[in-house]
């Protein structure tokens, strides 16, 4: 597992802080209330406690979600498509990253233009994703212009389970399309049970904030939790658009409407895993979007990961994106702040590597570049240790005062442990134009030509053949 281990950390919600917004998001499951459809979970819900009251709000008592909280797995591991460990998290707070499989358009890399994102587009970007040493998983989404809708979610798993090797995240245009992909991704793992014991899929569940849960959502975590497929949930919100104008009051509203998804998956199936999601960015009232890129949004995502962290629960993040439409300035400033908070924060499972133009897009030649940036930034992130080996004393001494360390043995052993980057430019003579560009797009082009996924075995293939044939 190529993960990037964290010496250091940044901390913005102390102890004092997460009880405050612990009691605040209790306080509104208690007596606030959430608006709550779906018959399964409601009814659930209602048998354990929870009341609905006539104008159809359900409050739900503090005591449900310390059951919960019990319950839920605190280390989870997600595993490769042929049921190797891929991603653990733990206590030991590791970080994953991983892009898209697809999305509503593409930033072209051999063009630069923005066009419509094609079915054939997923298996480059599985391939591209698969080879990157930095990327762990993709997410598919169902997303690709030339399909029908109904069945958009399905074919992308289809061709992203194909194409790529890693573990995949996955979400759903509806209800039907989890069901089958769930039964997809049990033929690829030789079987529900297999899949269940060494989940190479995790799932991505949104409520609708501010405190709604409807029947979409609630029904596609009680699918999840019953066939026990990890999931996260995670409310997208706005501050001043679908959440107060405030830090704290978005936090508070954002974990009582992930720690209600959690109540949920663990009554219908105790000890199921659950990854806390949160998106809680702002609503930008002069362009009127949800900003990808903005400071606040990723301060509050660190955040986030504070109040995952105390709960014990892993945690997904955001990073790696932008809001800008092209791969400029911008776009490599933008990702490059995410990439350190994130990597500085508590989150465990970030994704939206490589998105541009506030997710309307995904970027391959981001992606790249983003895998270089990660490399750079698992270094400082290593930190400093003190002990006698890193103090060198000895080899100090054996060179003394006016000598140099360049022919010691003790540099020769050692010299490797800096990062020495592959695109980024560190020459004695620097060329008077950026040779980033370029160097991005041949190495896309050289994955394209030499990566090679490795392939299922020919009698999943056929299964999942028989699957393409009847969604087409």
């Amino acid at each position: 597992m190529n993960t990037s281990t964290r010496n250091l950390s940044l901390t913005i919600i102390d102890q004092e802080k997460f009880d405050q917004l612990h009691d605040a998001s209790l306080y509104l499951m208690e007596n606030v209330g959430m608006k709550i459809e779906g018959a399964r979970a409601l009814k659930l819900l209602q048998d354990n406690g929870a009341l609905t009251t006539s104008d159809g709000l359900t409050t739900i008592p503090r005591g449900l979600v310390e059951r919960a909280l019990k319950s839920v797995p605190k280390e989870l591991v997600l595993y490769t498509r042929d049921g190797e460990p891929s991603m653990k998290i733990n206590n030991v707070n590791p970080v994953y990253f991983g892009t898209h499989a697809d999305q509503l358009e593409l930033v072209d890399p051999l063009s630069g233009n923005v066009r419509k994102f094609l079915r054939q587009d997923t298996a480059m970007m599985c391939k591209l994703a698969d080879y990157l040493p930095n990327i762990h998983f993709i997410l598919s989404v169902g997303m690709s212009s030339d399909m029908r809708p109904k069945v958009q979610s399905q074919i992308t798993f289809l061709e992203t389970v194909k194409h790529f090797s890693k573990t995949i995240n996955f979400s759903t245009n509806n209800i039907e399309a989890l069901n089958d992909i769930i039964e997809i991704a049990a033929i690829v793992a030789d079987g529900l049970k297999n899949l269940q014991e060494r989940p190479f899929i995790f799932y991505l569940c949104d409520p609708i904030p501010p405190l709604a849960h409807p029947k979409e959502s609630t029904e596609k975590l009680y699918i999840c939790a019953e066939n026990r497929i990890p999931m996260v949930y995670m409310p997208y919100c706005m501050m001043g658009g679908t959440s107060p104008m405030s830090f704290a009051g978005t936090l508070a509203q954002c974990n009582a409407d992930v720690l209600t998804g959690l109540v949920i998956t663990q009554l219908v199936s105790e000890g199921t895993p659950f990854i806390y999601g949160s998106m809680p960015s702002v609503f930008d009232m002069r362009s009127t979007i949800g900003s990808y890129g903005a400071p606040e949004f990723h301060l509050l995502v660190a955040a986030s990961s504070d109040l995952a962290a105390y709960y014990g629960i892993p945690f997904f993040g955001t990073a790696g994106c932008t809001d800008a439409k092209v791969l400029d300035e911008q776009a490599v400033a933008e990702t490059t702040m995410e990439l350190f908070s994130t990597m500085l924060s508590k989150a465990n499972i970030v994704h939206d590597v490589g998105v541009m133009d506030h997710c309307n897009s995904v970027s391959p030649e981001l992606v790249v570049l983003a895998d270089e940036i990660i490399e750079g930034l698992k270094h400082y992130i290593q930190g400093v240790q003190v002990n006698t080996e890193e103090l060198a004393l000895d080899v100090i001494m054996e060179v003394g005062p006016g000598g140099h360390f360049l022919t010691n043995l003790h540099t020769l052993s050692n010299f490797k442990k800096v990062w020495y980057p592959s695109l980024f430019s560190r020459n004695m003579q620097n060329n008077n134009q950026s040779q980033v560009k370029g160097k991005v797009k041949e190495k896309i082009s050289n994955i394209m030509e030499s990566h090679l996924v490795p392939q299922l075995d020919k009698t999943i293939l056929m299964e999942l053949e028989k699957w393409s044939a009847k969604l087409e």
